[in-house]
């Protein structure tokens, strides 16, 4: 068409990263400072057929999120962006494939606890997306005094659930850490969140 093509995107990569589905790529070289990304997706169920993807047409940023996009998380799925600048544009590049289900990361949950007297009441929430709200997300949850090895587990809580513990027979100063968990075709779990530590059943 003898416009000059723009340099296309480069390490275009489709990667699950807490909970979420994101397409990421890096400027191609020599890329002038006005250019914008358009991405497209397409699922494994209709190939050849790429969908365009509203909030990610004519965007600075260098990434998009395709999570609650996707039609079927249970469906793989590749994305393709490309550089556009005035009226050049660059060749389309694609990503490999993945499937949400199979391919998804987690992030640990973040604690919210409640110091009652004598009970700790301990609730996770997770950085979702809410069209994945839905899937059975869990939580591991430890509890272990400062300094100690030896951690009580309590496996496999749902997300939405509050866990009790009773703190009558604990002094000292114990702490909670807890990782999310998911049972697609194998067991996945997050890194364990930061621990949170309270000073229980101190008088004075």
């Amino acid at each position: 068409s003898g416009h000059v093509q723009l340099p296309p995107p480069q390490n275009v990569t489709l990667l699950s990263k807490d909970f979420d589905m994101i397409l990421t790529w890096t400027p191609g070289e020599g890329s002038p400072t006005d250019v914008t990304y358009t991405v497209r997706y397409e699922s494994r169920e209709r190939m050849d057929k790429w969908i365009k993807v509203p909030h990610c047409k004519n965007i600075h940023s260098t990434s998009c999120n395709l999570t609650c996009v996707l039609p079927n998380f249970f469906v793989k799925v590749r994305a393709r962006v490309k550089a556009v600048s005035g009226q050049f544009q660059s060749p389309w590049v694609e990503s490999q494939f993945k499937e949400y289900y199979l391919d998804v990361e987690l992030a640990p949950p973040v604690l919210y606890m409640n110091v009652k007297e004598n009970s700790i009441h301990v609730n996770a929430s997770f950085p979702l997306a809410t069209c994945v709200e839905s899937f059975s997300w869990m939580y591991d949850l430890n509890l272990w005094e400062a300094g100690s090895e030896d951690k009580k587990q309590y496996e496999g809580i749902f997300r939405k659930n509050t866990v009790t513990i009773d703190t009558t027979a604990l002094r000292g100063n114990y702490c909670l850490s807890a990782r999310s968990s998911f049972q697609s075709i194998d067991f996945k779990h997050s890194e364990f969140s930061q621990p949170v530590c309270v000073l229980l059943n101190h008088k004075g």
